[in-house]
């Protein structure tokens, strides 16, 4: 689950914001956020509201090394491309099948004389999907080890895989259902393959971009409270969520069709608009004063540019 923002000193994605709806109704005792002595001095020294801290995911100003918990996050999304591979191999068909409804038979294998993808025998849509988890598998890793400077434990680290793994996991059974699958529209390579795969490839490389341009500009002890106003971020002042839901929308454009893509593209609009923008906002409000002021003039656009 993935449940995981601009140019703060915080150094994520916050992924974990990513899934506030999922876990809105989780008591306080049960939030992910790690518990850590680090966390209690960096929410005490928070400016926002408490309103404010409690809807945002992320322990802001908290850099408490957890190398286990972002140990087990890396070997959880590296487990998802199996998940998703053993779906669109036709795993949970049997049962699809009991409770009525028709799948989509395993036609035509890809044959692009590399036999350890040959192998796998999937059709070069299928393939399509697998490489989308796998590069959002990679992303998230890669996030989390060289990226990301909040703690995340145990719990949050499987949360948050899980959180992606049902997302992609829904992408992939989309796709083997006849009445949901975007793969019937036409033939290969279909409409929403190329819209879906041109939005995955645009948003992920966004958001992984724009994370790598802010990471160097914090790491110079010149920068120190600052905020980065330079690269993708003068497209939108949260641009790296935009392309997150970017991503997850065309992602679920290629399994699912224009229906599903347009319901996963609003769900993740929703929250990060409501909620992840606004809290973020308040913060940065506070921490960088005139400089985030100065920021928000030059930079129209806070989520996706060009529409919010």
């Amino acid at each position: 689950m993935y449940l995981r923002s601009i140019s703060t000193s915080a150094q994520s994605v916050d992924i974990v914001s990513k899934t506030r709806l999922w876990i809105r109704v989780a008591p306080r005792e049960h939030n992910l956020i790690p518990n850590t002595k680090g966390h209690d001095e960096a929410r005490a020294n928070d400016p926002r509201l408490e309103e404010s801290k409690r809807k945002d995911l992320i322990s802001r100003g908290d850099y408490t090394p957890t190398p286990v918990g972002k140990a087990v996050f890396v070997l959880a999304r590296a487990i998802d491309p199996f998940v998703q591979y053993s779906i669109l191999h036709g795993a949970g068909t049997g049962l699809l099948h009991q409770i009525g409804l028709r799948t989509l038979p395993s036609s035509g294998f890809s044959n692009t004389g590399i036999s350890a993808i040959d192998g796998m025998g999937l059709s070069p849509y299928r393939l399509v999907l697998l490489g989308m988890a796998v590069g959002s598998a990679a992303k998230q890793d890669i996030w989390a080890v060289a990226l990301s400077g909040e703690p995340m434990n145990v719990n949050s680290a499987i949360a948050i895989s899980m959180f992606n793994t049902v997302f992609n996991s829904l992408s992939s059974y989309a796709f083997i259902l006849r009445a949901t699958s975007a793969s019937l529209e036409s033939e290969f390579p279909q409409p929403a393959l190329l819209v879906g795969g041109a939005l995955y490839t645009a948003g992920i490389l966004t958001e992984l971009i724009s994370e790598i341009q802010r990471k160097q500009f914090k790491k110079d002890p010149k920068n120190k409270g600052k905020p980065y106003t330079g690269g993708l971020w003068k497209l939108a002042r949260h641009i790296n969520y935009g392309g997150y839901t970017i991503w997850r929308a065309g992602y679920a454009l290629t399994g699912g069709g224009w229906i599903m893509g347009a319901v996963v593209g609003a769900f993740f609009f929703y929250d990060f608009a409501g909620r992840a923008v606004p809290v973020l906002n308040e913060y940065c409000e506070k921490r960088y004063g005139e400089d985030w002021q100065n920021f928000k003039k030059q930079t129209r656009y806070r989520l996706i540019p060009g529409v919010y």
